[in-house]
């Protein structure tokens, strides 16, 4: 009976472990919610914590000031978004940015994670670069100098290996000309694909360029570049092409700088060049079609005395040089030399204006003087006059 007692304070002590283990569920519990408050604190602060790395990066260029919208983050497919990027000219009084975009996508490419590398994409919704001329250099505006690349290397932790273009445009202004000049290549949808060599290969030029839009926002434009992204020294492949472009439509561009003006006619251009470290060799063939520059009733009442002069010469040349039976004026450029100095032959200019003129007439499609890879090759274009020929005044 003594030792009853004794057994049921045995039996009594089990329950202590539970309390224990309560306590630690009950820490353990305290911890989580914590860690989800700080995830949920991080989170709503990520926005403005980026907002303000954006903002250093793009202030790497004293000339320009790089200014910004709101930042959406995506944590379920890794990536962010910032909206309306302005970069801005602080000298000077240039009235529009040297790039703009809606929207800049940066996110991990992550079809690239099947072949073992994590890498990143940047994406452009309605991207604008803006190039200005003026008499004064302070109001121009080419981008020249600035550490474009590595900003936007800087604003993703992994490195870029495509980028992709949505309806973007590029723009060659002049503002203090009579009249202001606006040439521009819009409808923009352009990728650059490959440039960290994600599959290891050995060719040298593994990155691609595609772009296709619309100059003038009615004349196709192309262009295709195959490039090595590692050389040190330029090396790549390049076609261009343009086609039945409306010469009367860059009038703003022959008046403010050429003192003439166009009254009818078609351009067409197509560029080949092939770089090897460095050394370019290449041609540059323009195409005149149907080309009118002179109006002898409009001109004498609108133009001063000295540029109907100029007009009657330029109007003069183009008509003895031209190929007769199909109403074209052209030549082919060829060009060599180091990339920073590329040398021209004036003789060979000269020379292929009288062949064109007399001998054969010359077609806007790609004739293989520099690059023979399929990849570059453009499908075929017309070269017929888009719409019925202006009768002569």
């Amino acid at each position: 009976m003594v030792d009853e007692p004794k057994q049921a304070e045995k039996e009594a002590k089990p329950p202590k472990p539970r309390k224990k283990r309560r306590r630690w569920w009950r820490i353990g519990g305290v911890g989580i919610v914590v860690i989800i408050v700080l995830l949920v604190i991080g989170r709503l602060m990520l926005p403005w914590a980026l907002r303000s790395y954006v903002n250093r990066t793009l202030d790497q260029n004293p000339l320009y000031d790089g200014k910004i919208g709101d930042i959406d983050v995506h944590l379920w497919r890794g990536a962010y978004s910032i909206q309306d990027v302005r970069l801005v000219k602080t000298t000077g009084n240039v009235p529009v940015p040297l790039f703009s975009t809606k929207r800049l996508d940066l996110a991990i490419e992550w079809p690239s994670l099947m072949s073992g590398k994590i890498v990143g994409r940047v994406a452009m919704d309605q991207p604008e670069l803006n190039f200005v001329d003026a008499g004064e250099k302070g109001e121009s505006q080419t981008g020249v100098g600035g550490p474009w690349l590595k900003i936007l290397e800087d604003l993703f932790p992994f490195k870029i290996n495509s980028l992709h273009v949505n309806q973007g445009s590029i723009h060659f202004r002049a503002f203090d000309t009579d009249p202001p000049v606006d040439m521009y290549i819009a409808d923009l949808n352009a990728s650059i694909l490959n440039l960290t060599n994600i599959h290891d290969e050995v060719t040298p030029l593994v990155s691609t360029v595609e772009a296709r839009g619309m100059a003038l926002g009615h004349a196709p434009f192309e262009y295709k570049m195959k490039f090595d992204p590692f050389s040190y020294r330029p090396t790549f492949n390049l076609a261009v092409r343009l086609i039945g472009l409306d010469v009367t439509k860059t009038n703003q561009l022959t008046r403010a700088y050429g003192a003439f003006d166009f009254e009818r006619g078609w351009f067409d251009l197509v560029v080949e060049m092939d770089a090897k470290e460095g050394n370019v060799q290449g041609y540059i063939k323009p195409l005149f079609r149907n080309l009118k520059v002179l109006s002898l009733r409009q001109d004498i009442k609108e133009d001063n005395v000295i540029e109907f002069f100029w007009e009657a010469l330029l109007g003069i040349t183009t008509g003895i040089l031209k190929n007769p039976p199909r109403d074209q004026f052209g030549t082919v450029i060829n060009f060599k030399g180091d990339l920073t100095q590329p040398r021209t032959n004036i003789l060979e200019i000269v020379g292929n204006v009288l062949r064109n003129a007399f001998i054969r007439a010359y077609l806007p499609r790609l004739h293989g003087g520099a690059t023979q890879d399929p990849m570059l090759q453009f499908s075929p274009g017309s070269v017929s006059d888009p719409v019925t020929p202006i009768s002569n005044n």
